[in-house]
């Protein structure tokens, strides 16, 4: 309620105070409309008058003065015009003084002042500093604020400068530049004793009020930014020391820091960066309480931009060593502002860092530079729990990932693992991800196995569980994307030398060892695949080439292979070994490998005996078996033998009369090898399909009796469409009256009553018929051959 009630009371003062000014602004213009010059000076005191209240904020108080402003416009117009009021302006100047109130007399002086500089009957520099000297009168910070404010703007176009018409006779730009500095250190002085203006308990709406009225002295900065005669060498002896002297005496946190923010604003880059010496030397005087981060920050920031507008800027900053300047400064700030949080400490290590990759890209030893200094920040420090700080420590580690669009570069900065270190583990995962997604977006190829090492130990979030976490706390969804994410990165681990990609191999699997089982199923498999890769690349060499030990051979590779594909019955997970065994065995085929080639073989048959137990698995992990073996020329009759005998043998043990059958029919293509030197034991495959036809029967039997009717007679077209090919491929034993026999079969179980139709089937019959048509009518020899064949 008081809250509402200072506002009214606060709109109600300002009413007043316009209606004043209104007042008077009426006889003011009365005044001048009839030359009257004892009026308008009456008058216009009498308007001023208004702005010497105190109970506006500085917000309201700027709508007053923006009402008296605009009057004292119209009234420098009349003083310029010496015809309509017929007195010099030497005794203008006199006559203004004698004003009641100290307030209006110093409005109107430095009003009268403006004409007495264009009138150019005194010195433009004399009149100033008259003038900055009398604004002295008026020692109340909002009204001497607005007062010195207003005459910073009357005098802006008549200050002393190059090439202006005030200068000469006396008259120098350094003039102007004392004037601007001075009038800036008296605002300053003004606004920081503001904060003594009320009780303590105010200090929050006092520092409200200060931010709002900050531009009035950060102005003046501005117009010493725009004096045509401030160059470098003015700028660095006189400009900067004043000004820098002014904001460290001040020992205000908020003058400080908008202050320091101002200087890196208004003045040019080139300046800053010839001068950061003495800059960066004021940055541990400031209070403690200042956010130097903020204003280091943007100090780099702007270095930086300016670097990278044009090259030919690069040499200056080797030349006044920035780099060196800047770290040494960010160390001093650091030590001596010892409550500055840890986010700070890191924000500004990750300007330092972006500056640098922007300034200085091709020094890896300044960038490493700058990561150590951030080790020894956190050292000591338990793991970052603070999301501002991995924030900015993910910013830290990801600037030089961007810019150098290559992890290799990153990998050569010894301190950067040592950064990651000291990231909680989940924060350590996504800078791992960061990493990944950075190689995959890049392209970019990891060619030694030290680079790995060093890879695989900034990724270790995902490869293991680091202390205090577990894969069992894991959402699943999250954990197969990390795991896949590490399974593509081994697609990107390559060298042309078979020897160091072994290296890289045996690297890879002691990392991936020390992960546990439940992240084997997703990072043994890329691994097979690599080696396997670099295999086929070995198969011009027969493995042992005399005389010399060479260490990449394909049988050494196998022999780790089978210790990589092993460590996955821990998991267990006999599906995928199973199918990795049969991709090694094929391999170990095309190196002419028969006995491990053979053992491959066996573990996948073990595997299939005694781990694969659900029947589903069973079914496919036969017809994977069947396929592989049907592919394989490397065996001798007796091992193929074997081979076949327990593939067959397993075909028909399965749970299923439908799946047994499909197997059983599958192992045909054991006997029959469609090759220049393959099989083609025509008898064992008229056996398997015979055998397969009887289970067909049985499964139809068994159906009949438990539903009352027959199944479908997809089976018995398969295994049609099985003798077709057979005989297609010139098999003596698969004959014309077979087929025949096989037809009418078919056509006979699709008439019976007790089988159940099936569109499915019956378009897949029809189509089979369609297809021996097709060939009787084609003629030739495949015609003549089918022409027995009647449908």
């Amino acid at each position: 309620m008081m809250i509402s009630n200072g506002i009214e009371d606060e709109e109600k003062w300002l009413a007043e105070g316009i209606a004043g000014i209104q007042h008077n602004a009426f006889y003011l213009h009365r005044a001048l409309d009839s030359n009257n010059l004892r009026e308008a000076l009456k008058y216009s005191a009498l308007l001023l008058s208004e702005l010497r209240t105190s109970r506006l904020s500085p917000h309201k108080y700027y709508e007053l003065y923006m009402r008296a402003f605009d009057e004292l416009r119209r009234l420098e117009m009349f003083f310029k015009d010496e015809n309509r009021h017929g007195c010099s302006v030497v005794d203008l100047y006199e006559l203004v003084q004698h004003a009641g109130n100290i307030l209006p007399r110093l409005y109107l002086l430095c009003t009268v002042g403006s004409v007495y500089i264009k009138s150019k009957e005194a010195p433009a520099k004399d009149v100033l500093k008259d003038l900055v000297e009398m604004c002295r009168g008026v020692q109340h910070p909002i009204r001497g604020l607005f007062l010195r404010s207003y005459l910073a703007q009357i005098s802006r176009d008549e200050l002393p400068d190059i090439a202006s018409e005030y200068e000469g006779e006396g008259d120098t730009f350094m003039d102007a530049v004392e004037f601007v500095l001075q009038n800036f250190a008296e605002m300053n002085k003004l606004w920081v004793r503001m904060q003594h203006q009320g009780p303590l308990r105010e200090r929050e709406k006092l520092d409200k009020e200060r931010n709002e009225l900050r531009d009035l002295v950060g102005k003046n900065l501005h117009v010493l930014s725009q004096i045509e005669g401030v160059d470098l060498e003015i700028y660095r002896d006189t400009v900067l020391p004043r000004v820098l002297e002014q904001v460290v005496n001040c020992k205000d946190e908020l003058a400080q820091y908008y202050l320091m923010d101002c200087i890196i604003q208004v003045f040019p880059d080139e300046y800053h960066l010839q001068t950061l010496e003495t800059l960066l030397g004021a940055c541990p005087q400031l209070q403690s309480a200042v956010d130097i981060k903020t204003v280091l920050s943007r100090l780099m920031e702007r270095l930086s931009n300016y670097a990278a507008s044009s090259p030919e800027v690069l040499p200056e900053f080797l030349q006044v060593e920035a780099f060196t300047k800047l770290s040494n400064a960010i160390g001093k700030v650091i030590e001596a502002q010892v409550d500055m949080p840890i986010v700070g400490a890191i924000t500004l290590y990750v300007s330092l860092l972006t500056f640098t990759l922007h300034v200085h890209p091709d020094r890896l030893d300044y960038v490493d530079q700058v990561l150590g200094a951030c080790v020894k920040k956190l050292s000591g420090k338990a793991k970052l729990e603070d999301s501002r700080v991995t924030k900015q420590v993910v910013a830290l580690l990801s600037a030089p990932l961007d810019k150098y669009n290559d992890i290799v570069t990153a990998l050569t900065l010894s301190n950067y693992p040592r950064v990651m270190d000291h990231l909680d583990a989940a924060t350590n995962k996504v800078m791992a991800m960061v990493i990944i997604q950075s190689i995959m977006k890049n392209n970019t190829c990891v060619s030694t196995s030290d680079k790995v090492e060093v890879l695989f130990e900034l990724i270790k979030g995902l490869i293991k569980d680091i202390e205090g976490t577990s894969t069992d706390e894991l959402d699943e969804e999250d954990f197969k994307e990390e795991q896949n994410s590490v399974a593509r990165l081994m697609h990107m681990l390559y060298n042309d030398d078979p020897e160091e990609m072994l290296k890289i191999i045996n690297t890879v699997w002691k990392h991936i060892m020390a992960g546990g089982p439940k992240r084997l199923p997703f990072t043994v498999p890329p691994l097979v695949f690599s080696a396997l890769k670099l295999v086929r690349r070995l198969q011009v060499q027969d493995g042992d080439v005399a005389g010399e030990e060479v260490p990449a051979t394909p049988k050494k590779i196998f022999q780790l292979l089978n210790q990589i594909i092993e460590a996955l019955s821990v998991v267990p997970s006999p599906e995928l070994a199973l199918r990795l065994y049969l991709q090694c065995a094929e391999a170990a085929n095309d190196c002419d490998l028969e006995p491990v080639a053979y053992e491959f073989f066996t573990q996948a048959f073990v595997l299939y005996e005694e781990e694969v137990a659900d029947s589903k698995a069973q079914v496919t992990a036969i017809h994977l078996i069947i396929g592989t073996l049907q592919r394989m020329n490397v065996f001798g009759i007796e091992n193929r033998d074997t081979l076949t005998h327990k593939a067959t043998g397993y075909s028909a043990k399965l749970l299923k009369k439908p799946d047994q059958c499909r197997a059983v029919y599958a192992c045909s293509h054991l006997f029959w090898v469609d090759d220049q030197d393959g099989t083609k034991d025509g008898e064992r495959v008229l056996l398997c399909l015979k055998r397969s036809l009887r289970i067909a029967n049985a499964a139809q039997q068994m159906v009949n009796v438990t539903r009352g009717s027959s199944g479908p007679v997809t089976l018995f077209v398969e295994i049609l469409n099985k003798y077709l090919y057979f005989f297609e491929k010139g098999s003596p034993q698969i004959t014309g009256a077979a087929i025949q026999g096989l037809i009418d079969l078919i056509k006979t179980e699709m008439q019976s009553d007790s089988t159940t139709s099936n569109p499915a089937s019956d378009a897949f019959f029809a189509s089979t018929l369609r297809y021996i048509r097709f060939q009787k009518q084609k003629g030739g020899a495949m015609g003549e051959k089918y022409d027995p064949i009647k449908l």
